[in-house]
């Protein structure tokens, strides 16, 4: 019996679903991260294909497309999240500068260390290795902070899309610059690119905008996600900075106030666009849910469980971890404060660290490089945040049931402080 079926893939990828759906349930009760579980069960399904006598199948094109649809799913349903107001323009300004500077403190060393520890591994592909493992990944983070004060969950969104933009155009141009062609034009050619980017980006989001509210179908949402795709991947195409383009559409739509006024405002059909707003909001966080649900498994079942034993692999991603914590803890204390739990905690790798790794170049690939450092990093970072997430929900229930005491009867009531009022809050 073939075990690939056209039916036992329809009933596999239901029950995958399903089982992602309970996961998400899960995650909000114990705070464990789906994608933790979504890995398990690749892994798990793996060992059943091979027990099943399976073929052996190539994953890695599955996972490549599943990787850059989800990564753009992803940042657009975040930036449809994404309140451009006077009064937030600082926490936006602060998260953007958390990311860069963590992202670049983090590549740095990471860099250093798989320099050092890595035979053949060059300080220009030790820090194309490094990028991917600095990025923050909203795909983990996004869905798993909805539980913190509000404040904390903006900041964690503008905090995962930023480190996931910057850290996806810094990943191109180092590899731009393995590229003796692309070498000459340095930062100056980057910084070009990036404003010639936001320029068409701008222009194309508008002429979206005012072309989808005059259509009339009941189908056009699928039609503007196609279109999205294909500008994406006509930017990749061009070399341009194509994330961009999803990140300033979404936040141009979600924010039609800001971006139509003057002149502009008299070509805004309000209520249609706004009906554009509601549905795309609703599929980018449906497709976002399957795309990613899938990647993760695909990822769970290409991973090679016995390169985690390999006692250096342990020692550099020990070495990374330890240095993501270390460099996040001064970057937060600097610019936030001592308000900085479970924020510090806060820093999975995931989706896009994967989906780089697979995109670096063959002249750049180091064969000393274990892919298992990507998966002790992704495991140990998740790992900490579940641990911390759950310690953060038993502080704040503690705080909410000290508040929520009648000091009549109790002999010995203690007042609840400051700080934990305003957890309460």
């Amino acid at each position: 019996m073939d075990i690939l079926s056209s039916y036992n893939l329809i009933i596999a990828a239901s029950v995958i679903l399903i089982c992602s759906f309970s996961f998400g349930e899960i995650s909000k009760k114990t705070n464990i991260p789906s994608v933790l579980m979504l890995i398990v069960l690749g892994i798990l399904l793996k060992f059943g294909i091979d027990a099943a006598g399976g073929k052996e199948l190539n994953f890695l094109p599955i996972l490549e497309v599943l990787g850059i649809v989800g990564l753009i799913m992803i940042v657009l349903e975040a930036a449809l999240e994404l309140e451009l107001k006077r009064e937030k323009m600082i926490p936006i300004a602060k998260a953007f500068f958390i990311a860069l500077i963590g992202l670049m403190l983090s590549a740095w060393i990471a860099a250093m260390i798989l320099h050092y520890f890595i035979e053949g591994m060059t300080m220009e592909k030790a820090w194309l290795y490094a990028t991917p493992l600095s990025i923050l990944s909203s795909a983990i983070i996004i869905p798993s902070v909805s539980s913190l004060r509000e404040d904390k969950k903006e900041f964690h969104i503008y905090e995962s899309t930023f480190s996931d933009i910057i850290g996806i155009m810094m990943f191109y141009f180092l590899t731009g610059q393995l590229d003796a062609v692309e070498h000459s034009s340095g930062l100056g050619g980057f910084a070009g690119n990036v404003v010639l980017t936001i320029v068409l980006s701008l222009i194309a989001s508008y002429l979206i905008v005012l072309i989808f509210q005059n259509i009339k179908s009941h189908t056009k949402l699928f039609l503007l996600i196609a279109v999205l795709l294909l500008l994406y991947a006509l930017g990749k195409k061009m070399h341009l900075s194509s994330l961009i383009i999803i990140l300033v559409f979404g936040l141009l739509i979600a924010n039609m106030n800001l971006f139509f006024k003057g002149p502009l405002k008299k070509f805004l059909n309000y209520k249609e666009a706004k009906h554009i707003y509601d549905g795309l909001h609703i599929i980018t966080m449906e497709t976002a849910f399957v795309v990613r649900t899938f990647f993760f498994v695909i990822f769970g079942i290409t991973i090679v469980l016995s390169s985690l034993l390999n006692l250096n692999v342990a020692l550099i991603s020990v070495l990374i971890i330890a240095s993501i914590y270390i460099i996040r803890y001064a970057i937060l204390a600097l610019f936030i404060g001592r308000d900085i739990l479970p924020q510090l905690y806060i820093a999975p790798r995931g989706l896009i660290t994967v989906l780089l790794f697979y995109a670096i170049p063959e002249n750049a690939i180091v064969p000393g490089f274990e892919p298992g450092i990507l998966l002790f990093i992704i495991i140990g970072t998740s790992l900490i945040m579940t641990f911390a997430m759950i310690s953060d929900k038993q502080r704040t229930g503690a705080a909410v049931r000290k508040a929520s005491k009648n000091p009549i009867g109790y002999e010995r009531w203690e007042a609840p402080t400051i700080e934990e009022m305003e957890e309460v809050k």
